[in-house]
């Protein structure tokens, strides 16, 4: 099992899987492109850890622990001394082939190489690499220290070893996982909740009903926790048009295409919780 994880991307998500890792007992290296970068994802996770704390769900020691396991950097060679290192980058492709390229000139040959992408296939990022059987998706969900699902995604050249380590990853982390065993662009997740999400934002700007009686009718009509609008604007509206933009991308099917409501959202910067405005007010 990897005891040195590496995770590219202080961001929302970054800090997150760097959190659980540390709480799991593993020594985790935080590394973004800036001192204020790595500095707002270490006061995240402190603010996360406290609120754990005075929950009692951890004790203040494991918080103690948890944090002293992690270091942050703006250096990505430090990269070199993983065993695993998980990718939590901007959703682009260029962006996550040319850090994976890096990656593979600087990771030990042993190391597994892991992508938290919601939608862009393995096999496009593997392939910057020369190693695209040690690649792998670990698709973790927002907030992390929350959600209990990691979808694996396999490339193309994924070995079977290279899965195991990942889901052992995830599972010392707490999280329950799925195999996606063809990793099509969205994957499994992110294909349902663009095709649910876009239909309820069609629905919504077409007049046919409110946001708040189109989330109703998923969570009373078909027993979900939250609406698809109200978990857009948890997972942010620019995440989803992104997310959307690339399978459609890669699909041509139209059901993918965003809205133009999401679109002109994210324009006006209403990207949800985040940004205290969304398709709901908070």
């Amino acid at each position: 099992m990897a005891q040195q994880v590496a995770v590219i991307g202080a961001g929302l998500m970054g800090s997150g899987i760097a959190q659980v890792a540390a709480v799991a007992g593993l020594d985790v290296t935080l590394r973004d492109i800036s001192d204020e970068a790595v500095q707002r994802g270490r006061d995240a996770i402190e603010k996360s850890l406290a609120r754990f704390a005075s929950k009692g769900k951890l004790a203040e020691s494991d918080v103690e622990a948890a944090l002293g396991r992690i270091r942050t950097t703006t250096d990505l060679d430090a990269a070199a001394e993983a065993d695993i290192v998980v990718e939590a980058v901007f959703e682009s492709l260029e962006v996550k082939r040319e850090l994976f390229q890096t990656l593979d000139s600087l990771c030990a040959d042993g190391a597994v190489l892991a992508s938290n992408t919601s939608a862009i296939p393995i096999t496009q990022i593997a392939a910057a690499t020369n190693r695209p059987e040690s690649v792998v998706g670990t698709h973790f969900f927002s907030p992390v220290p929350m959600m209990a699902l990691c979808e694996l995604v396999r490339g193309y050249k994924t070995s079977d070893e290279t899965l195991a380590t990942a889901r052992e990853f995830a599972e010392r982390t707490g999280k329950t996982c799925i195999v996606v065993n063809r990793d099509v662009a969205g994957f499994v997740t992110t294909r349902l909740i663009s095709a649910l999400s876009n239909e309820a934002i069609r629905l919504l700007e077409t007049g046919v009903a409110t946001a708040e009686d189109i989330d109703t009718a998923c969570k009373l009509g078909f027993g979900h926790a939250m609406g698809p609008l109200a978990t857009v604007d948890l997972t942010g509206v620019d995440i989803m048009r992104n997310a959307s933009n690339n399978i459609y991308g890669d699909t041509k099917d139209p059901k993918f295409a965003p809205p133009e409501l999401l679109s002109r959202m994210v324009i006006a910067g209403d990207l949800g919780r985040k940004s205290g405005q969304g398709f709901y007010s908070y």
